[in-house]
């Protein structure tokens, strides 16, 4: 396994993170997530890899994946042998003053732990003054009940108005953004990366293989998961036609290098600079080939032939407005 740093902290993380949207009790959030054995199982065997970076939400799967988490932490390591990062907005009070504080401490006690080394906003919340939300996440911070913070998919100008209220107060700025980024979907290139960039801010991106789609060479999959994530078919179905021309050229890549197409996916994000993509494994067997693709170096041609293809696309991740109350997931295939 190979480390880096977050941001400009001292906290060190493994270059994959492994994504915990896939454990807690199914049919709470998805069908397909993994059972507390089965969460136990690919923790242990997650951290024998090395990986030391972990990332849940308060609301996955009604909060049993912070709590299954937990528990396959304290059996297999110590606490201070791991990063563990949560997230906040799509509860009540979003990212008020109040829904902060009480939500950080219903995320700790699911967790069995004091303090998290991330706490990450999950999207810009329209109802609540940005000077209200930094301010909160800074008291956090002072308290000692997180050590960094981060932020999740927004506009690019929102990120940047976020950080310069918590510079000009002097309070904690973010140290990582957690967006949608992989090689079907590329928008955030035009704004909010250079500004992280800009900001020494550290890019740890969700869905890095697309929801599977970059893993295989047919659009459609077999797995529960391909068959009944309506999350997946609602970013990616609407631009099948163009980005199977994408995926298409990763798995010509793959096969000219040996290698899964999944490896090649993922060393076109540490080529582009990504520190940690988050991997939402449900089989041990995808963690490992994950790993192998860090011994993986795209040539520069390479990385724009695989790129050459891309066409704009309507903005999934971020948005517009906030979500009616009690909304989990988003964009969500009607």
């Amino acid at each position: 396994m190979k480390y880096t740093t977050l941001g400009t902290t001292d906290i060190r993380i493994s270059q994959i993170c492994c994504g915990c949207m896939s454990f807690g009790k199914a049919g709470t959030m998805h069908d397909w997530t993994l059972d507390e054995k089965a969460t136990d199982e690919m923790v242990g065997q997650v951290l024998d890899l090395g990986i030391n970076f972990f990332d849940t939400a308060n609301t996955y799967s009604k909060g049993t994946s912070e709590e299954y988490l937990g528990r396959a932490i304290r059996n297999h390591t110590t606490r201070d042998k791991v990063v563990l990062a949560s997230k906040v907005y799509f509860n009540p009070g979003r990212l008020s003053s109040e829904a902060i504080h009480r939500e950080i401490d219903g995320t700790l006690e699911r967790l069995g732990t004091d303090y998290l080394d991330l706490y990450i906003i999950h999207r810009f919340d329209y109802d609540t003054p940005m000077e209200e939300t930094m301010e909160a996440l800074n008291d956090l911070v002072v308290q000692g009940k997180v050590r960094a913070l981060g932020a999740s998919a927004m506009y690019g100008y929102q990120f940047y108005d976020l950080q310069m209220i918590a510079r000009d107060h002097g309070w904690a700025r973010f140290q990582s953004m957690q967006n949608h980024y992989n090689l079907l979907y590329r928008e955030d290139e035009r704004e909010l990366i250079p500004i992280c960039k800009e900001m020494q801010v550290s890019l740890t991106p969700y869905s890095p293989l697309a929801g599977g789609h970059l893993s295989r060479p047919t659009w459609e999959g077999t797995s529960l998961r391909a068959r009944t994530d309506k999350v997946v078919h609602g970013k990616y179905d609407a631009s099948e036609e163009n980005d199977m021309r994408i995926v298409q050229r990763v798995s010509e890549l793959a096969e000219r290098h040996g290698v899964s197409m999944s490896q090649i996916a993922l060393a076109w994000q540490w080529a582009r600079g990504v520190a940690s993509p988050i991997l939402g494994a449900t089989k041990i067997s995808h963690v490992r080939d994950a790993a192998a693709a860090l011994d993986l170096s795209l040539t520069a041609d390479e990385v724009n032939y695989l790129e050459e293809p891309y066409k704009p696309h309507r903005i999934i991740g971020a948005l517009a407005k906030n979500p009616p109350a009690g909304t989990v997931l988003v964009d969500v295939k009607k």
